[in-house]
Order: C-alpha cells, then structure tokens, then sequence
C-alpha cells in the first residue's frame, strides 16, 4: 500500500467541492467523500493502475461525480502525492501543477 498525500492546493480544492455538495446536499457531499475514498484506496492499492497521459502525472475521474484525481507517484518512498482534484469544467491548462 503506497501512502498518499495532497498538496496544498488539491487539498483546497477537495474541501472547496465538499462545501459545494454540502450547500446544496448531506447526502451528496458524503456520496462524494465516498466517491474520492474508493478513488483513493483504488490508487493506494495499485498506483500504476490509471492512466498516464502527460509526463508522470496519472489521473483517474470518480464515476459519479465529474472530478478527476491528478497524482504522481514517488516510487522508493511508496508515496503517492495527489496534486488536483479537478472538475470536469475547468480548464485543463492548470490540471497538472509540479
């Protein structure tokens, strides 16, 4: 089991979609909460699973709810460093930050 962290600013963005659900529903929120966590225990299990599309950045979308989970993997640490979780509507130019 790799271990996993967030960047700040993803780690931002996870509590700012949770207050969004939240506004609106209980139930969503903790539906999304669960969604990210059987996202999370997915990538910490087997990190190589999801698909690599740009430099060593991975990514993997919830299924439903319309954010995708950008990380990177730090193989001799067996760390995992989350670096987005990005809704579907933004701009993909800011997707993968160092």
């Amino acid at each position: 089991m790799y271990q996993i962290t967030y960047r700040e600013i993803a780690s931002e963005e996870y509590a700012d979609a949770i207050k969004w659900y939240e506004d609106r529903s209980r139930a969503a929120a903790e539906g999304f909460i669960k969604a990210i966590d059987n996202r999370l225990d997915s990538i910490s299990s087997n990190p190589r699973k999801y698909k690599n599309l740009f430099r060593n950045y991975h990514e993997v979308s919830t299924n439903r709810y319309p954010f995708t989970i950008v990380y990177f993997i730090e193989e001799k640490i067996q760390r995992v460093v989350i670096v987005a979780v990005y809704h579907h509507k933004r701009s993909p130019r800011k997707k993968y930050r160092k």
